[in-house]
């Protein structure tokens, strides 16, 4: 989660959504995001909404403590019972992220979770996930996560090699990573995620082969893999900027792309999104296709983002303004957004067509209609599915996905 905040108007108060946004909303899915702010380092890449120790030290006190995290957050849950009324719709996704979730205690995670089933309901088939730094982590607390009802975990992995994980700052020592896999399946964890970065500035194709051998060689059902953005104010961009490390450059990062596509394909995963991949339809995380195909989630915690039938709102960035919010009675919602409809077909567009299914050719404006014939001709669009009414990236449509993107919602 970006640590920048949109604009858009003042939050109500009591966080009262529009009567709009609700209405069709038993026909849509509703996940939640549960944020965890906490990190015991900052790594040199990351600009998201995350806090370390130090950095809170002094503003917020006991407000922004992670000892009384799990409570503060639970309130948010039940704000959100309140705002959304006699919804009567079972909770389908839960997403826990940070930061590092796991700098908390079990019991915390599972407490949030509690919650969310006491206040809504979890559907039957609901997919229950945490991210986990591999360091923070270990075969007593995973088995608390899953006899707690968690039942999918995603690992932070970035690189199987020890020089590119310096640079990234990751703290986590190469083998761990998979060694978590083996202990997650231990414990009964059904579907298990490992997130990996390529194009670090000093990593070689050798090495990247060698990170994705070792993460499916550890026998996850899910490959996460993400080219590496350098963000301005970032630990990383400033060594950059003098000259420290070097930068990699479009085409780096395309070459990866592609060693990715091949290796993984070869080992029995399929893509499903641009940059993820599944050994099977059951191991796809659920919740990210929520937020891509425009169902409706409640993001609870600091800078957390939602989206309810149209309406998008974010909550204040700071733990101990958000934990302060909350202590009020009012919503930590810092400003709101209610998406037109052109708003939202350009947004379908957006995401929509990084997915296997691709998105329906209806959406395009006659523009993007015309785009979309240039794209099929170049070699950018899949034929079959074109012929069938649907936009479907081809592997090098998926290299130039956002001018494919650009393109077609002009």
């Amino acid at each position: 989660m970006p640590s920048a905040l949109p604009d858009g108007e003042p939050m109500p108060e009591d966080g009262a959504l529009p009567a709009s946004a609700l209405q069709g909303a038993g026909a849509r899915p509703l996940g939640f995001y549960l944020h965890v702010p906490y990190c015991a380092t900052r790594c040199g890449y990351c600009d998201f909404n995350t806090y370390t120790a130090t950095e809170l030290r002094g503003s917020g006190g006991v407000l922004a403590s992670r000892d009384n995290y799990a409570d503060t957050l639970i309130d948010e849950v039940r704000l959100a019972r309140k705002t959304l009324g006699d919804d009567p719709r079972p909770v389908r996704t839960v997403f826990v992220g940070g930061g590092t979730p796991t700098l908390l205690a079990a019991s915390d995670l599972v407490r949030m979770l509690g919650a969310v089933r006491e206040e809504f309901g979890l559907a039957d088939d609901a997919e229950i996930t945490t991210e986990a730094n591999p360091e923070s982590v270990d075969p007593a607390y995973l088995s608390e996560l899953r006899a707690g009802g968690f039942n999918r975990v995603s690992f932070g992995m970035q690189s199987a090699k020890q020089h590119v994980l310096k640079v990234l700052d990751r703290t986590h020592t190469p083998g761990r990573p998979e060694a978590c896999v083996a202990e997650a399946r231990a414990a009964g964890f059904e579907h298990v995620n490992l997130d990996l970065i390529y194009g670090t500035p000093g990593e070689t194709d050798d090495d990247w082969r060698a990170t994705l051998d070792a993460a499916i060689g550890a026998g996850p059902d899910h490959v996460s893999a993400y080219a590496l953005i350098v963000e301005e104010g970032t630990q990383l961009a400033r060594r950059i900027r003098r000259g420290e490390v070097p930068m990699t450059d479009d085409d780096v990062h395309a070459d990866r792309y592609l060693i990715a596509d091949e290796v993984l394909a070869g080992a029995g995963f399929s893509w499903y999104e641009v940059s993820n991949w599944a050994t099977s339809e059951a191991g796809r995380c659920l919740h990210n296709e929520l937020y891509w195909r425009g169902a409706d989630w409640w993001g609870a915690g600091p800078g957390a983002h939602s989206h309810v039938g149209g309406v998008r709102w974010w909550n204040v960035k700071h733990p101990g303004a958000y934990a302060g919010a909350l202590a009020a009675g009012r919503s930590p919602g810092a400003g709101r957004e209610i998406l037109a409809a052109e708003d939202r077909r350009v947004e379908r567009i957006l995401l929509e067509l990084r997915l296997l299914e691709g998105c329906p050719l209806t959406l395009l404006h006659p523009a993007g209609l015309a785009a979309a014939g240039r794209a099929l001709a170049d070699g950018l669009l899949e034929a079959g599915p074109y012929g069938q009414g649907r936009a479907v990236l081809t592997l090098r449509g998926r290299l130039l996905a956002d001018a494919v993107v650009r393109d077609l919602v002009d």
